[in-house]
């Protein structure tokens, strides 16, 4: 694979972990009144919404480990780049409270870009075609 697939497939892990690491955490009760105020109640359909975002996040991310490392290092890949991710969202909570709705959403579109831009290189159609 090309240096520029492996590192958009790398992008994308984190930026989904990322992003699915936002998801669950506004899922939660606490967090979601840290961002809304006081007295601000999460609805169940816009709980069960973000817990599935976030658990596709995560599943996006281990898949893209995999793909990016195999079977035996994407695990251990996956768990350093949830690592980083949790890290990120634990600052972000604690630093800039309002700012972690923008850092979900934010990488979710560097997630989608990453996933275009694998999609698009011509090792994706070709490692695609050849595990078939």
């Amino acid at each position: 694979m090309s240096g520029w697939h492996d590192t958009f497939l790398a992008m994308l892990a984190l930026a989904a972990a990322i992003a699915g690491f936002c998801a669950l955490s506004l899922a939660m009760d606490r967090h979601w009144e840290q961002l809304q105020g006081r007295g601000a109640a999460l609805t169940r359909r816009a709980r069960r919404r973000l817990r599935h975002a976030g658990t596709v996040g995560l599943l996006a991310s281990l898949a893209a480990c995999i793909a990016l490392r195999g079977a035996g290092q994407g695990w251990v890949a996956w768990a350093g780049m949830l690592t980083a991710a949790a890290i990120t969202l634990v600052l972000a909570l604690s630093y800039a409270t309002r700012g972690v709705m923008r850092l979900g959403w934010g990488a979710t579109a560097a997630a989608l870009l990453a996933l275009g831009a694998v999609l698009l290189s011509g090792d994706a159609i070709i490692s695609i075609t050849s595990g078939l």
